[in-house]
């Protein structure tokens, strides 16, 4: 979907600082909201809704405002006073009400044969429709769900350089399911001018990893 979330090849929103002793997590409570996000996986099978689709749905002024986790822990509340595990008396206290009835949470089971794993190359006789060296054009799509895509290369012109293999695409519809099978997965060359026109620098190239389904034959 298109968002505030989708900021890559914005203007105006400065240089990326990089610092190469930035801890895991910068603040304790970072790392209680990743547990909490592990811990109850269970509670929301079947129930619940694509995490990255739910980040995307968090109106863009608090998205801006807010740092990463307190996104995540946004998401993660969102969900459990959805779901009635838990009060808005409750998390406005701390305190559990013994007298609010829970759901039943499922038990956990094991992987279905033949499951497609999540972000892992997979060992699959998929034949790929591109080669190195190919010119593409991504897409110029607007899916409702999440994808992977940049917004700012749709529609352009690029040139297969690598190919990685074959990963499950992670685009989802708005409900989690995924859109495609096992797919190759390219990094395509970008020149800066094809995405930003005369300004940029024509020495200058972007590279971005995308699916199958995200290309097109010129």
């Amino acid at each position: 979907m298109n968002g505030i979330h989708d900021m890559g090849g914005m203007h105006g929103l400065g240089p990326i600082g990089h610092d190469p002793d930035e801890p895991i997590f910068h603040h304790e409570w970072e790392g209680r909201v990743w547990a909490l996000s592990r811990a109850i996986g269970p509670y929301g099978r079947g129930v619940w809704r694509n995490f990255r689709y739910e980040l995307e749905q968090i109106p863009p002024a608090d998205y801006l405002r807010m740092p990463y986790y307190e996104r995540w822990f946004t998401v993660i509340v969102n969900r459990l006073l959805r779901s009635r595990f838990v009060t808005p008396g409750e998390l406005a206290t701390g305190k559990v009400d013994p007298s609010v009835p829970r759901p039943q949470v499922p038990p956990a089971s094991p992987p279905e044969p033949g499951a497609i794993p999540g972000a892992s190359r997979l060992n699959l006789p998929v034949r790929p429709r591109y080669r190195t060296g190919q010119q593409v054009r991504a897409r110029n799509m607007h899916p409702e769900g999440h994808t992977r895509q940049p917004r700012y290369v749709r529609g352009k012109r690029g040139v297969v350089t690598v190919d990685h293999g074959v990963w499950a695409l992670q685009d989802t519809t708005a409900a989690g399911d995924r859109v495609g099978g096992p797919q190759h997965v390219y990094t395509v060359r970008f020149a800066a001018r094809e995405l930003w026109g005369p300004p940029a620098s024509p020495r200058d190239s972007v590279y971005v990893d995308l699916w199958e389904d995200h290309l097109e034959r010129v």
